[in-house]
């Protein structure tokens, strides 16, 4: 069966994220390369608090994802497909070849910028359970916030003005949702970071991208990104549209992956994947001791499921 990976976003970074792989061969340059963009080693700047300041976590998230990456390709069967949830669809076009580890490190660092600079003032996200996506959209126009990302049904993350946020928070719990602020300081995937995506096309344009060795799902449709040309319009376009993700693991399902292996940091992609497609098996490298037990589960997995 085929194997498809997961690029984390935001919210996950750890003190403990960088531990399986500091003693790799094969990831020490990317470290450097990471304590170059970030001004501070990873693996310290993982332990600190700063760990979730946008600046911080975007290039953090990529380094982490690609450091699991680059110490795991070797012991794993070639995927078929690559996955990223917001800032890492970066990433993913790493893991893709549309961009080398460096310049992904970089182009991390430029989209925390231009996103911070485009944000208004007082933003962020709010994750969001228990309500259909028609009540969701009545709530939304109600308060002024969007959309930002869509996981399910009954499953979004919304974007906006912290005061209305909390304001929704307080309706949608009425309703019997459930509402949890994230460490996210800005109103990503909506409307309000147009700037930001105007912006960013820019910083894409003048990096060397090429179009993926390997098949990416592009966050704002599922679809997948064959050109380079198709890297720098979706990477750009998803800082401010709604991230359908739901429609990324449908698509990656229908085109037959069905073990899947997310490289973290966390393990919320693969935890949704369980739950949206009980039928595939789904798993974060950071639930194994080793790098050499995630990739036996990755080999085990592909046989049972033949």
């Amino acid at each position: 069966m085929s194997l498809a990976l997961l690029c984390p976003g935001q919210g996950g970074q750890h003190p403990a994220m960088f531990d399986r792989v500091l003693d790799n061969a094969e990831v020490a340059p990317l470290l450097q390369q990471a304590e170059a963009v970030l001004g501070a080693a990873p693996q310290d700047l993982a332990a600190n608090d700063a760990r979730f300041d946008n600046r911080r976590a975007q290039p953090l998230v990529c380094a982490g994802t690609l450091a699991h990456w680059l110490a795991l390709r070797e012991q794993l069967p070639a995927p078929t497909l690559v996955l990223g949830y917001s800032v890492g669809e970066l990433a993913a076009h790493a893991v893709a070849g549309s961009i080398s580890t460096d310049a992904c490190l970089a182009l991390a660092a430029t989209r925390a910028s231009v996103m911070d600079a485009a944000s208004p003032a007082d933003s962020g996200l709010m994750a969001v359970t228990g309500l259909v996506r028609s009540d969701i959209d009545c709530l939304c126009e109600q308060f002024e916030t969007c959309v930002a990302i869509a996981n399910g049904e009954d499953h979004v993350v919304l974007g906006g003005r912290r005061r209305a946020l909390m304001q929704l928070a307080e309706a949608a719990t009425a309703q019997g949702a459930r509402c949890t602020l994230l460490p996210v300081s800005v109103p990503a995937h909506t409307p309000a970071l147009q700037a930001a995506t105007d912006n960013f096309v820019q910083a894409l344009r003048a990096a060397s991208v090429r179009a993926p060795g390997i098949t990416v799902l592009a966050g704002v449709d599922g679809s997948p990104v064959r050109t380079a040309e198709g890297v720098i319009d979706t990477l750009a376009a998803q800082i401010s549209r709604s991230v359908e993700w739901s429609a990324v693991m449908e698509q990656a399902v229908e085109r037959g992956a069905r073990v899947f292996l997310e490289l973290g940091p966390g393990s919320a992609l693969s935890r949704m994947l369980r739950e949206a497609y009980p039928e595939c098996e789904a798993r974060s490298v950071e639930e194994f001791r080793s790098l050499e037990g995630a990739a036996a589960w990755v080999a085990a997995a592909q046989e049972r499921l033949q």
